[in-house]
């Protein structure tokens, strides 16, 4: 019986703190409500500031870039929607939804009806960016984040931050636009 008790207490020592902590810390990640601007932790901003090559304070969405943190490095699944496995469109369907609050269609070929088309140039964190990959338009779609960088899940490496004019991807790129503001979708047509 004495044994049984030291090995519940090693566990109780050892390997709850490493559970609570990490649930703790993936729901402290995603501070606020959809939709609201909450301030990145500053490890967080200095992370993502390193990556893209800006200013500390130009990380400014902390419920964006926590959300990205927690899906940096998921394999991609063609269909996926979860931490197994994800594809581009469901990636941009959960991040508008769990950032911004905003339901758009889950597939890239409906992705593409719900924005207002924009210059390169013109692009602001949160629009879609779309490429036509294997010869057919729209099939793949990214998130533009900031200073000519997008995150999408990309099919080799999975979900990834890569610069929009990186010659591998650029020569794909196809159109982009911000989410039409009334853009309403039901929880039915979502999945289609």
């Amino acid at each position: 019986m004495t044994k049984h008790r030291h090995l519940l207490y090693l566990f109780a020592v050892f390997f709850v703190p490493v559970v609570l902590t990490s649930c703790h810390s993936r729901k402290a990640a995603m501070k606020g409500q959809p939709g609201e601007i909450v301030k990145p932790r500053t490890e967080m901003a200095d992370k993502y500031s390193q990556i893209m090559g800006v200013d500390r304070g130009d990380i400014q969405n902390g419920r964006l870039y926590a959300f990205i943190d927690q899906w940096m490095g998921v394999p991609y699944k063609f269909g996926g929607l979860d931490q197994n496995g994800v594809d581009c469109s469901g990636l941009a369907f959960l991040l508008e939804q769990q950032v911004y609050g905003v339901t758009i269609p889950r597939m890239t070929s409906k992705q593409i009806t719900v924005i207002k088309r924009k210059y390169e140039e013109d692009l602001k964190e949160g629009d879609l960016v779309f490429f036509d990959f294997d010869g057919k338009q729209f099939s793949h779609v990214g998130i533009y984040l900031q200073n000519g960088y997008v995150v999408h899940a990309s099919s080799r490496r999975g979900v990834i931050i890569v610069r929009l004019r990186d010659p591998s991807i650029y020569k794909y790129f196809s159109r982009a636009g911000s989410i039409i503001a009334d853009t309403s979708v039901t929880d039915a047509s979502a999945g289609k």
